[in-house]
């Protein structure tokens, strides 16, 4: 019978990639993966909405109801993301009060006609 390996410090970070990095520390996304467009533009962070659809149990139907997430944007990002664009954005660990997402990657630019 063969032993099993213990994974080192090397090989966890092969299988985990980290996405941005604050303060000399990296933060590796976990958890749920949401899509939504920017509807606001911080220094560092982004705010995105979507929308759902709620079950009402009282009326047996179904109802839409809209969704507020922010979420850290990376150094290497802030030029790419703008107001109106389509990102993709994924849990990680609290970052602050309210940043409990990072932003993964952009997937379509927003009208720029507008």
């Amino acid at each position: 019978m063969k032993m099993k390996e213990k994974k080192t410090d090397k090989d966890r970070e092969k299988i985990e990639k980290p996405v941005g990095t604050l303060k000399k520390k990296t933060v590796i996304p976990r958890g749920r993966i949401f899509e939504g467009m920017v509807i606001a533009k911080f220094p560092k962070r982004v705010s995105i909405g979507f929308e759902r659809m709620v079950y009402v149990q009282k009326y047996e139907r179904y109802a839409k109801s809209k969704t507020k997430l922010h979420a850290r944007l990376p150094e290497e990002m802030e030029k790419q993301i703008n107001v109106g664009d389509l990102i993709k954005i994924q849990e990680c660990r609290p970052l602050s009060k309210i940043l409990h997402f990072i932003v993964i990657k952009k997937i379509k630019s927003g009208e720029s006609g507008k």
